[in-house]
Formats: structure tokens, sequence, C-alpha cells
């Protein structure tokens, strides 16, 4: 690995080749398209539900009930997976499994539906990649297991050889997802939170797929690369691998106690500026925070990033966020708990300017921060 010419610069994400700056607009350009496309539903006798638009998974009115649906790409988390497999002889594709349908069914489960079914989209730089059987079956296992985690159905999928599109020896892994949202009472697009709604944050088991960019950076520049001791006897790379938590248990747990959310928010891409999704102008006060995972301390504390820039870029031991009435917060943490989540009754929803304000760290994330419609 090379060895940057100043190891004690600070190293961030837009360094890493990631500028979100470039990116969101796109996003935005292609949801204004498509909202335009909204009123075709009507020839099939459903309508959309316009809140959804901007939210991270999409809503149709079907009569009875409402059907959710999204698709996610895994990113380059392989990539971490590749090399720790040539430095340690191990696959890691079944921990990458799910982290892919996590990235599908986290996002889904923000809008209140339960995940039905799980689609899947392997992209290899050639056909060999199919040809190694061990990594192979890890992947089929991986996904398998997280499907049964979630309690839904794997119909199919996509295995396409695009050589020349896809490097040689890679693997681009994305997946779609629907549901259903039954019944339509569990519909949660903001519309119902309110100053007063306490925040709760369910705990992260690591970096989870979003951030990675900036994470295989820093390797480049740790001594040891992959194989460093981050602090507490597990090297960087098996930290990165640790499969991203797989949330729908919760949100379905909740439903079945009556309890449902106001609004949820999936912490990725962003880290916390993602509590700012959305559009209503209101302050989101956090006065408690959740324990950084060991990796997030490891790659601030190496990165050289402040509390502003590490917050609004990685989850920091926050992978879900949920907005509920006050008088159902603590409940909900006992049922996170309850089934193996750490969670935290972690600050308030306020009248005010639309903002994050977290308290212990004195930072601020203004409505500016975070553009995505």
């Amino acid at each position: 690995m090379t060895t940057p010419t100043n190891q004690n610069a600070p190293l961030t994400y837009d360094q890493a080749g990631v500028n979100y700056d470039l990116i969101d607009p796109l996003k935005v350009a292609a949801q204004r398209a498509a909202a335009e496309t909204g009123a075709n539903l009507a020839s099939h006798g459903f309508s959309e539900v316009l809140a959804s638009r901007g939210e991270s998974a999409y809503v149709v009115d079907v009569g009875p009930m409402y059907l959710a649906s999204i698709v996610e790409c895994l990113g380059t988390k392989t990539l971490v997976a590749d090399e720790m497999a040539t430095l340690t002889g191990k696959s890691y594709y079944d921990s990458i499994a799910q982290d892919t349908i996590a990235m599908a069914v986290n996002d889904l489960i923000t809008v209140g539906a339960t995940p039905l079914v799980v689609q899947a989209y392997w992209a290899a730089g050639g056909s060999d990649w199919f040809g190694d059987k061990i990594r192979a079956n890890a992947l089929v296992a991986g996904w398998k297991k997280a499907c049964e985690v979630c309690n839904v159905a794997w119909g199919g999928g996509e295995t396409p050889a695009l050589a020349g599109i896809v490097a040689d020896g890679r693997v681009d892994l994305a997946a779609s997802c629907t549901g259903i949202i039954s019944p339509k009472t569990r519909l949660s697009v903001g519309d119902k939170m309110e100053a007063g709604d306490a925040i709760v944050l369910l705990a992260s088991s690591g970096i989870h797929a979003n951030g990675l960019s900036l994470a295989r950076k820093l390797a480049e520049r740790l001594p040891k690369g992959y194989l460093t001791d981050i602090g507490n006897g597990q090297t960087y790379g098996e930290a990165l691998l640790a499969p991203t938590t797989l949330y729908s248990p919760v949100t379905e747990a909740l439903a079945a106690a009556g309890i449902h959310p106001h609004y949820c928010a999936n912490v990725t891409g962003h880290g916390w500026r993602k509590l700012l999704r959305h559009p209503k102008a209101l302050t989101y006060r956090i006065t408690a925070l959740p324990e950084k995972t060991p990796v997030l301390a490891f790659m601030q504390k190496e990165c050289g990033l402040d509390d502003h820039e590490a917050y609004g870029t990685l989850n920091m031991g926050a992978g879900f966020a949920l907005y509920v009435a006050a008088s159902d917060a603590q409940r909900v943490v006992e049922i996170a708990q309850g089934l193996g989540i750490p969670a935290l009754v972690a600050g308030r929803v306020e009248a005010g300017p639309k903002q994050v304000v977290i308290e212990p760290l004195n930072v601020v994330y203004g409505a500016d921060e975070l553009q995505l419609r």
C-alpha cells in the first residue's frame, strides 16, 4: 500500500473521492423527473403517496393497503472483503450479503412497510468471478440467512457478467425490496411528526455500508493496512466487515405492540445530517449520544476528523432513528433491546428552524447541509 506524504493531514470523505455536492444535484434532478411520471398510476386505478417522494422508499396506494419499494447498491465494501480474503484466506461474502440486503430493507422500513420480497443483482467483471465456489456459496448462504432474519422471500435476481463495465475480479452487488404497509395507519412519512416527539436511536454494528471509500483511503495510510489492530484485538479489516444491522425485526415488533413511529431515518450516507431528511421546519435536539463502535472511533482519530465532519459523514454508533410519541419512547427502547439491539432516547423534536443540534458535542447541522429533494 502507498503511504501519503503527510500522514497527519486530515482525511475527509471528499478526499476519498465522494463529493455529495456533485452527486446530490443529480439525485434532485432525477426525483423531479420521476415525479412527473406518478400520474401514470391513475391509468391502473392506483395513485402514489406524494409525501413518499424524496423519502427512502416509494409508496403507492393500491386500495386496501400501500405498496412500498426500493432498490439499493452496496457500494465498495466488497473491495474490503476482497482485500481481506487475500490477506487472511477467509471469505467474508456471507456478511457482505447481509450488508446488501440491509441497504434495501433498512430503507424500506422507514415508511412503515413490512418487507415481503427481496431480489438480487450480482454483476461481476467476468464469468470467472462466479467460479470461486467458496465465495459464491458464502454469498448465497449469507443472502438466504439475511432473508430469514427479515422474514422475507428471496424472489430471484440477475447475475450478469459485465466485462469492460465491472472491473475484472470484482462484483457489484445490489438488492431491491418490495413490501406492504398494512394497515394503512402504519404509514410513516413524517406527516404526524411534531414538536414534542422523542428521537430514539438504534445502535449500529460498525461502519455498516457507508463511508467505505473513506475507510479504504485510510487503509492506505496505515502501516499495516487492514491488518492494523484498532485497539481491541480486532483488525481494522475485520471491524469494517461487521455486517450491517437489520432493523426490520424492531419495526415489526413495534407494530405488533401497537407503536407506529411518526417518522424514521436510516442513518447512512451524510451521517447524522440524515436526521434532517424530512422537509418540515423542525429542530432535532440530541442530548444523549450512543457509544461509538470501536472502528468508528478509530477512524475518527486516524482520519483526524473533528466531530462536525465525523458525525456528518459516518453513523458514529447510530444506525437508525425513530421519531415517536414521547409516551412511547421508553417502550421502543425496551423492545429494541429485547431483540438484542442497543437503543436510547437520544433527544427530542422541537419547534424552531430546521437543524440538528447535537448538544454534547456542540455540533449543529443546518438545513443547507442536507439537500436531498
